[in-house]
């Protein structure tokens, strides 16, 4: 390989390198961006209590949280009372 041959690869190699490292920032800042994390905490919770077939809201995980929600109120006024 001629000096000319080795330089035009290397410098072929190194433009590469830098449209893969823009390629990956430009994913990064996609990723953290504060509106993508909401998104996908938005998409994560709403899976969970809608189901993504039918649209239909899935009331087993719903009374799982109600039911707890009412025992720890339950449990709050139960120990208010006893420590009157």
């Amino acid at each position: 390989m001629s000096k000319a041959n080795e330089t035009s690869s290397l410098e072929r190699e190194i433009e590469e390198a830098r449209e893969h490292l823009a390629v990956t920032i430009d994913q990064l800042l996609y990723r953290s961006h504060p509106k993508t994390i909401v998104s996908r905490q938005v998409a994560t919770i709403k899976a969970h209590f809608v189901d993504e077939q039918t649209g239909q809201p899935r009331t087993d995980n719903i009374l799982k949280i109600v039911g707890g929600v009412v025992g720890v109120v339950a449990v709050f006024v139960i120990l208010r009372k006893v420590v009157r």
